[in-house]
């Protein structure tokens, strides 16, 4: 479900509201007119790839030491 921002034009009261769009509908029929639906960009993911590499020194020897302790045949990669 997506969330949604209301605001009340009159006090600047705001309100989010987790539910489908013919919900929020509803509820700002039950509001009155003052309450109007805040229009706003979602959040977008800035950041792909691989987080080992931003890591600390301490992180990754500590992945190597469990690397070499377990065992033969293990899928554990850097």
């Amino acid at each position: 479900m997506p969330f949604y921002t209301i605001v009340n034009k009159e006090t600047g009261e705001m309100e989010e509201c987790m539910c489908s769009y013919s919900r929020l509908q509803k509820r700002l029929d039950e509001l009155g007119p003052d309450w109007q639906q805040r229009i706003g960009a979602p959040a977008l993911v800035t950041h792909t790839g691989n987080i080992i590499n931003k890591t600390s020194g301490d992180w990754k020897n500590l992945m190597s030491n469990i690397e070499k302790g377990s065992g033969r045949g293990s899928n554990i990669k850097q």
